[in-house]
């Protein structure tokens, strides 16, 4: 996918002031924490540079994506049950994408540029609103054994010794 020409990512970057995500990857800079934590907002970028990806993590409240510009995200989610799905983020919303998708409580989640992609520029919001101490990261070797069907995405999704980094608090 070719990105479009006028968009200056760095620039991006720096306007938004984004900042990398620790543990998860990524960039990102919150826009809003509500009264007693009651909700939050941020701006999350994916690039193609290598290590750019939303590594699997779940979260005890719902979380939603919403995706603002650049290409298309694959977000994958393991579901509790078992099951799994691959859900486009993107602009193409007369095809398969989703500029909006609601991830349910306790589903593992992990996302990252499709092929060829070179940015993309999205948003989560949660409430009540993100809390570091809920944050878990996702672990390789018992993600591949629960989802054996998503081996292969969960390595890409996934950092070796993730699992045992906490998110700092007052992110």
């Amino acid at each position: 996918m070719s990105h479009p020409e006028h968009i200056d990512v760095e620039a991006l970057i720096q306007r938004l002031d984004l900042q990398p995500l620790p543990v998860e990857g990524g960039l990102f800079r919150q826009t809003w924490r509500g009264p007693g934590n009651a909700g939050t907002c941020i701006y999350g970028m994916l690039t193609d540079a290598p290590d750019s990806f939303s590594a699997l993590h779940r979260l005890p409240t719902d979380e939603i994506w919403h995706f603002y510009l650049g290409d298309p995200l694959d977000l994958l989610l393991l579901f509790p049950n078992g099951t799994s799905a691959h859900v486009t983020l993107g602009s193409n919303l007369l095809g398969s994408a989703h500029c909006q998708y609601i991830v349910p409580a306790g589903t593992w989640m992990g996302a990252r540029l499709l092929p060829g992609g070179f940015f993309a520029l999205f948003g989560c919001t949660m409430a009540p609103g993100f809390d570091a101490s809920g944050f878990e990261a996702g672990e390789r070797a018992a993600l591949a054994l629960a989802f054996p069907h998503e081996r292969v995405a969960i390595e890409a999704l996934t950092r070796p010794g993730a699992n045992d980094e906490r998110m700092p608090d007052g992110i």
